[in-house]
């Protein structure tokens, strides 16, 4: 039976305007920070990344973003993570700023984390966000990659994964938690630090993660439900989502490279050669749907 309660679980507090905060003293971690809030109109949120980078992520609602590192008078638009690709700002450290809601109340999750480095600040729009269908079968999942692998950012990598009801992803089970070279000097496992964060499309839905090492430290089987938060300090980490219920978690890692070299569980590799076709259903978003009546 998946825990609610483990250590990786982290539940959100509905009643606070920033209904979860993790910081690496949480986590048990170095770097990765994350939040999401809720932001009313009329009521702007003035925050400064100080010594980090920060990636914000609008779940919902549209904002405009006025900083010292220049304006954005449009950010975001979908009505929810289900009905719209996505938008992303990278924020450098020493960044000042306001966001302000356009016309009605709007949630955004943001991560960040330590940097001794300075790069531009970015708009990432739904446009320019690249999407893969990955798996094969009932392992068939859309991933939108906002601030992927060559990114011009220091450490953050950004990404949001929708998995079909009854349908398996981050599969077959990976891992990335040592910083590995092949003999060619070129990097297979990076070792990062990661979050799940979860949105499910109806109010029961839920789905299980598990976190475990191949020597047994640790094993975690957890429930997670909608706007749960769950930690990958290491270890492999499948997701299924329960059947009638569509599961999305949006990703933000950051460690020893920008980078999300993995390596697959040996004993799970094998699956990947039976994959001759891909789920239908997919892919969930698409540019334009938030044109569409909800």
């Amino acid at each position: 039976m998946g825990s609610t309660t483990s250590p990786l679980l982290v539940t959100p507090e509905l009643d606070q305007a920033e209904f979860l905060r993790l910081t690496p003293y949480r986590a048990g971690w170095d770097l990765l920070n994350f939040g999401a809030r809720r932001i009313h109109a009329g009521q702007p949120w003035v925050h400064d990344t100080g010594s980090s980078e920060m990636a914000l992520v609008p779940l919902s609602g549209a904002c405009a973003v006025r900083s010292n590192r220049g304006s954005w008078e449009r950010f975001g638009r979908r009505p929810d993570v289900f009905h719209g690709m996505p938008y992303c700002l990278y924020l450098p450290r020493w960044t000042q700023f306001e966001v302000i809601p356009l016309d009605e109340d709007m949630e955004l999750a943001y991560g960040w984390c330590a940097t001794d480095q300075d790069h531009p600040a970015r708009l990432v729009t739904p446009a320019e966000v690249r999407v893969e269908i990955r798996g094969g079968g009932n392992a068939t999942r859309q991933i939108n990659h906002m601030l992927p692998p060559g990114s011009d950012v220091h450490r953050l990598v950004v990404c949001e994964v929708y998995t079909p009801s009854g349908n398996w992803s981050s599969y077959p089970p990976h891992k990335h938690d040592h910083h590995t070279l092949d003999e060619q000097g070129r990097l297979i496992e990076a070792d990062l630090e990661e979050i799940y964060f979860y949105k499910i499309d109806r109010p029961a839905g839920y789905a299980y993660q598990r976190v475990y090492t191949t020597d047994g430290r640790l094993d975690e089987l957890v429930l997670a439900h909608n706007n749960d938060l769950v930690l990958v300090p290491e270890g492999y980490h499948p997701v299924v989502s329960a059947h009638g219920y569509t599961t999305y978690y949006l990703n933000m890692l950051a460690g020893s490279a920008q980078s999300l070299a993995a390596s697959d569980d040996p004993q799970f590799a094998w699956i990947k050669t039976t994959w001759d076709e891909r789920d239908p259903r997919l892919p969930i978003v698409n540019l334009g749907m938030e044109d569409q009546p909800v």
